[in-house]
């Protein structure tokens, strides 16, 4: 007798009083370290400015508010590949014409939290101002080890991985053909989609191009492709200690951050901070209650250390694999604040590119920061690809 399909399931979390009084008991707890006089941010996260975050979390965050926003979201569990995959998936509001269905793809140190301003927005644009006609199904997955989803017991999954298990609950819900898009590890992950189910994917938008990596003869790059390559050895020289803790020794930092919730907001505020278009002060780009969402998630679930194994996986990846070229239509968003701003060239050598714009605001997390600009961005880009679909999970 075959098996059952998966069967997604409704899911609605909610936070023993037990867990977030052991949460304020740790951060009042709190052992301090030293820090130089004037050290700011120049070492690491500002240790006055991270007091001052940890002592609103313990007396001042009210994360049952937090949980009960996150619930206006459908969200569902399905078992896939062995594991519990937790996604949102929001329908069309007020369908138009044809409904794209569109997966979107979270990266480090987040979760499905990066795109819960753009549900809306990509759902029902025309209670936002836009056309009804560029409405969308939307499913943002939790990656394996990422938010709700289940950590794997054995090795990580990598981004080629996380792929299949996309086309696999894509196909649960009902999606022949979709789109895909994603920034950080998602923007990997919407490349092997592409890469791996032309068939399916109609186009995929990214908001990068990932770590630059060549293995050709750098002769036969354009001077501006060159100077990317060597930005990005300056910046992972200067900035990627956090990278090859986690391709490393995850575990060791594991022990710590998984520990000491004051730990966890110092290694992911610094980053949110550093890769957003806030001009130093991360509050222009976040509210200490979106800060803190995203960090509690991180600590309810446990999963920092199973996030960070994810690195050790997709270093792994074969050459072979990082140098296949994307021939689904893709498009790319360059945000001014994001990390590493390819050049044309190589988005043009690397995939089947036919869009690239350049939005005046935003930074790597550009659809939590500026979740109109993105939403926009996606209607424009995916406009001419909704014929070419057609929703069999109305």
């Amino acid at each position: 007798m075959p098996a059952s399909p998966p069967r997604p399931e409704p899911f609605a979390p909610q936070a023993s009083g037990a867990a977030l009084e052991d949460l304020r008991r740790r951060l009042r707890a709190t052992r301090w370290p030293d820090a130089p006089q004037d050290a700011g941010w120049s070492l690491g996260t500002d240790l006055g400015y991270l007091r001052e975050l940890v002592a609103y979390w313990a007396d001042g965050f009210d994360w049952p508010a937090q949980e009960l926003a996150l619930a206006r979201i459908p969200r569902f569990r399905v078992r896939l590949g062995g594991l519990g995959i937790h996604f949102a998936h929001v329908r069309a509001a007020a369908p138009a014409g044809p409904v794209l269905p569109l997966v979107l793809g979270h990266g480090w140190p987040d979760s499905f939290w990066r795109y819960v301003k753009v549900v809306p927005l990509l759902t029902d644009p025309g209670a936002h101002g836009a056309d009804p006609a560029d409405a969308f199904d939307v499913v943002v997955p939790d990656m394996p080890g990422y938010g709700y989803s289940d950590r794997p017991a054995g090795p990580p999954l990598d981004s080629v991985a996380v792929a299949g298990l996309w086309a696999q609950l894509m196909s649960v819900l009902g999606y022949e053909r979709f789109g895909a898009a994603g920034g950080d590890i998602g923007s990997h992950v919407a490349r092997y989609l592409a890469l791996d189910h032309p068939n399916r994917v109609v186009a995929v938008h990214r908001t990068d191009a990932g770590v630059p990596l060549y293995a050709g003869d750098p002769a036969g790059l354009t001077p501006e492709e060159r100077a990317w390559l060597r930005d990005g050895a300056a910046w992972a020289a200067a900035e990627g200690a956090y990278a090859a803790v986690h391709r490393t020794k995850p575990q060791t930092a594991a022990v710590g951050l998984g520990d000491s919730p004051a730990g966890l907001a110092a290694w992911i505020v610094e980053k949110l901070r550093a890769w957003s278009d806030c001009g130093g002060d991360i509050e222009r780009s976040f509210t200490r209650d979106e800060i803190l969402t995203d960090v509690t998630l991180y600590w309810l679930t446990g999963t920092i250390g199973s996030s960070m194994r994810m690195y050790r996986a997709n270093a792994a990846i074969a050459p072979a694999q990082l140098a296949r070229r994307v021939e689904v239509p893709s498009g790319f968003a360059l945000f001014p604040a994001d990390l590493l701003r390819p050049p044309r060239a190589w988005l043009e050598r690397t995939a089947n590119t036919v869009h690239v714009s350049e939005p005046p605001r935003g930074g790597h997390f550009a659809a939590f920061e500026e979740p109109e600009l993105y939403a926009q961005e996606l209607r424009d880009f995916f406009r001419p690809y909704r014929r070419a679909v057609a929703s069999t999970a109305r």
